[in-house]
Order: C-alpha cells, then structure tokens, then sequence
C-alpha cells in the first residue's frame, strides 16, 4: 500500500495505491479565488475543507493533519516524499 501526492491539473491529490486500486482521500487546487484543500470524510464534515490558503504545502498539511487513510484504510501510513506526475 502507497500513500502518495499525485499532480492534477488545478492541484493535487491524495491518493492510496493498492495494486490495481487507486482511492482519493483529499486534494489541494489552486482557484481564481486562492487555494482550497478538502480531506475526505465519511458523511458531512464541513471542517474538513478550507478556502483562501496561500500555498500547496499550507493545503497538504492541512488535508495530512486529518489522517483520512486512517479512517478509509484502517492503518497508519507514511505519505511518500514523491509526488506522481
């Protein structure tokens, strides 16, 4: 299993790699308002998404601080360093 920063074309998000399964448990995206980022939850969890970050990193950190590959995977993972293009 792979915990990895994948690049999208506004962003990026954070997926887990399984063999053939890939899910995505947040993401960070560069708007015409600024940076947004959103970590998946399960069910409606308005504090897990934020709006007018100034950075990539800033929004990794904060999707990073909810842990979602625990709730999703059931495990404590290390995000990898790379980020897939």
């Amino acid at each position: 299993m792979k915990l990895i920063w994948k690049k999208k074309k506004n962003g990026l998000d954070l997926v887990v790699i399984e063999e053939d399964n890939t899910m995505i448990l947040g993401g960070v995206r560069t708007t015409k308002r600024g940076i947004e980022a959103m970590a998946k939850a399960r069910g409606y969890d308005p504090g897990r998404s934020i709006k007018g970050l100034t950075s990539l990193e800033e929004g990794k950190k904060f999707v990073e601080d909810f842990k979602p590959w625990i709730e999703f995977c059931g495990m404590d993972l290390e995000v990898e360093s790379e980020i897939l293009e």
